[in-house]
């Protein structure tokens, strides 16, 4: 295998062990708290909707500009929406999964099943982009632009996506546990959702010419799919027992949504 794939591939599965670290936070929650999982949901919320933007919306309008013959304005909006639709038609579609699940005999409601498969999928759909994204940074460097600038600029790519991802593992592993899911396959499904990013890395890196162009839309997808499970689920979840509790939500979402918008922007 080209060195550049194997890079690519290394870097990914770095992405995806941090992926894993941050889905592990789970494991210090004994018994549910109903102020810190308000809390923890209200801070993945912020996360996602942060992300939704500074993650993918504006590198999607950036890279329209630059490889679409396409308005960018267009692009991003139809992408927007379509993932936003992909995630309503995914409710419907699994209103009627089993209620039940091995370590999961809590979650007895439908209702908190679709949320456990709408979060995992709105995250997992998120990653896609992400892989194919370091694939392509790695990917670029066999078009003659094999540099040490360059080569840093896939590195801290990847390493700007792992420390995103940390708060990421956290933000499907812990609505999980909230859900009735034991630590155990909280974290297993947690951590498995940065899986995609490896898988995706290689055909990027390998199709690096034509991902270019269809980056944009994928980017801008993945950006519906997250604000409508943030706005959807996670939010209104997080407002549980609000009256006892009136700001520990609402500081959650603030948190999450400035620790996100931090990474990305210090990171570029």
């Amino acid at each position: 295998m080209n060195e550049i794939y194997i890079m690519a591939l290394l870097a990914t599965l770095g992405t995806w062990f941090v992926t894993a670290l941050g889905a592990g936070t789970v494991v210090f929650f004994k018994s549910p708290n109903p102020r810190i999982m308000n809390l923890m949901l209200g801070f993945a919320s912020g996360v996602m909707i942060a992300a939704s933007f500074w993650s993918l919306l504006a590198p999607a309008i950036e890279r329209a500009e630059l490889y679409s013959d396409i308005p960018a304005y267009i692009v991003a909006t139809a992408g927007f929406l379509t993932g936003a639709v992909f995630m309503w038609f995914s409710d419907k579609a699994v209103t009627f999964a089993r209620r039940n699940t091995a370590g999961c005999e809590n979650a007895a409601t439908d209702n908190g099943m679709n949320r456990i498969i709408m979060l995992i999928l709105s995250v997992t759909v998120h990653n896609i982009p992400e892989g194919l994204a370091v694939g392509v940074a790695f990917g670029a460097l066999q078009n003659g632009n094999y540099t040490t600038e360059a080569l840093m600029g896939a590195i801290s790519l990847a390493i700007g996506i792992a420390l995103q991802n940390f708060p990421e593992g956290a933000a499907v592993s812990v609505p999980l546990r909230r859900e009735g899911c034991s630590r155990k396959k909280a974290f297993t499904l947690g951590q498995a959702s940065g899986a995609v990013e490896p898988l995706a890395a290689i055909p990027g890196a390998l199709a690096v010419t034509h991902i270019e162009a269809i980056l944009p839309f994928a980017l801008s997808f993945a950006a519906g799919t997250m604000i409508m499970v943030a706005v959807h689920e996670l939010i209104p979840e997080c407002q549980r027992n609000r009256e006892a509790h009136p700001y520990s939500a609402t500081m959650g979402i603030v948190t999450g949504f400035a620790v996100m918008m931090l990474l990305d922007v210090m990171l570029g």
